[in-house]
């Protein structure tokens, strides 16, 4: 059972774990939603995430003989390396069995805390399967990332210090993949205040517990895509999945294209950087109708590698307009150029890339095509580029980005 006795013990034992997050309040966010926003920063967590509260308390319970037969795990990388880093403390064995697509920087410091990693099937159900398997054969303890309630109740232990925080907030928005998060939190949360809100969002294409609250009934999706590798989960769990119906008040699914404009959020605004699972809660607070209300977001993580970090960026400035692409027809002729760039310039816009292609057109004094990549402050800022060409007797084409 999740009692509040279990909670006020397991929040005592993750202190010897945990760093302490603060709740970071968020201008930004907060204006733009029209509530008050604060931000529960478990991505700076020493291990990059909340998932060592869980496999903390989770190995806290467990008899010396359990914990001498070795510790497995499957986990697309937090529960991982929260795993790893709280069976060293405890001088036990980890075998922490992670999906081939996992980031490397997740596998990289999964190992760096001790653990044995074995790399097996494309999502995180499948590698789940083959620890099961391992477990069996050589009689490991299982330590299930999510379907597990002494797990749930150390993942809960965020909202207890929220609650210490700000008593009177009224909205705890909560990532779910599998559903141990938002079942601590929420479960706690309501034993707390029973009025408070609390919502869970999932990535739209890995959106099980919704799918389940639908059918009510645990259900399995066929499959899942989505950029936000750390809650691309097929299968919720079952044990846990009454406390998430009789607790949770809603489901929102969040588009990947939406993590991608929280993440330059977050970073350009709060110095932060958080992986897409931790992304969802931000990009779900453009889904709240509600107004004035105090919501916390709770940030998951920030393990993430450096080339998604690369790519999130790039596409997130692309899809603000912050970055694009022009074509124009010049006569190849002394001068044609630099007119363009004098056009461009007239209006701040920032020239980042050229090409020059001389063979579009048979006749090259007819016309040669000009590309132009440029740095701009929005999409009324592109627009008043792309109006200067066209004044200057261009007949500037939007074209597809690649940097």
């Amino acid at each position: 059972m999740l009692t509040l006795d279990k909670f006020e013990e397991a929040s005592e034992a993750v202190k010897k774990v945990t760093q302490e997050t603060k709740l970071v309040y968020s201008e930004y966010l907060s204006g733009m939603t029209g509530n008050k926003v604060y931000l529960k920063p478990e991505n700076m967590q020493y291990t990059g995430a909340y998932k060592v509260r869980g496999a903390y308390y989770k190995i806290s319970t467990l008899t010396t003989e359990e914990r001498e037969k070795g510790l497995i795990t499957a986990s697309a990388g937090n529960h991982a390396q929260g795993v790893a880093y709280a069976a060293k403390c405890y001088g036990a064995k980890a075998v922490i069995v992670m999906p081939t697509t996992t980031p490397l920087i997740k596998v990289n410091r999964t190992k760096g805390y001790g653990a044995e990693v074995i790399l097996y099937g494309d999502v995180y159900d499948e590698a789940c399967q083959k620890a099961y398997e391992l477990a069996e054969k050589n009689g490991y303890t299982f330590i299930h990332p999510f379907d597990d309630l002494a797990v749930a109740t150390g993942q809960g232990t965020i909202a207890m210090e929220i609650f210490k925080e700000l008593p009177l907030v009224e909205y705890i928005l909560v990532p779910i993949g599998g559903g141990g998060l938002a079942t601590g939190v929420s479960t706690l949360a309501k034993l707390l205040n029973p009025k408070i809100k609390v919502i869970g969002v999932e990535p739209a294409g890995a959106s099980c517990m919704k799918a389940s609250f639908d059918a009510g009934k645990v259900v399995t999706l066929p499959g899942v895509v989505t950029i936000a590798d750390g809650t691309a989960v097929k299968t919720p769990g079952e044990k846990i999945f009454p406390y998430i119906r009789k607790n949770l008040d809603d489901i929102i699914a969040v588009e990947d294209d939406e993590l991608i404009g929280a993440f330059l959020d977050m970073v350009e605004n709060h110095k932060m950087v958080v992986e897409n699972s931790g992304l969802l809660t931000v990009a779900a607070l453009r889904h709240l109708n509600v107004k004035g209300k105090r919501v916390v977001s709770i940030l998951s993580g920030g393990n993430m590698d450096v080339i998604t970090m690369s790519s999130v960026v790039q596409k997130g400035l692309i899809f603000r307009d912050r970055i694009f692409t022009v074509s124009v027809l010049l006569p190849d002729k002394p001068g044609e150029l630099s007119k363009v760039a004098a056009a461009i310039a007239k209006e701040q816009g920032n020239v980042i890339k050229l090409e020059h292609n001389q063979f579009v057109n048979t006749n090259r004094s007819a016309a040669v095509e000009l590309r132009i990549t440029l740095e701009a402050f929005g999409t009324e800022h592109k627009e008043q580029i792309t109006k200067a060409l066209e004044r200057k007797g261009y007949k500037p084409k939007m074209v597809r980005t690649s940097l």
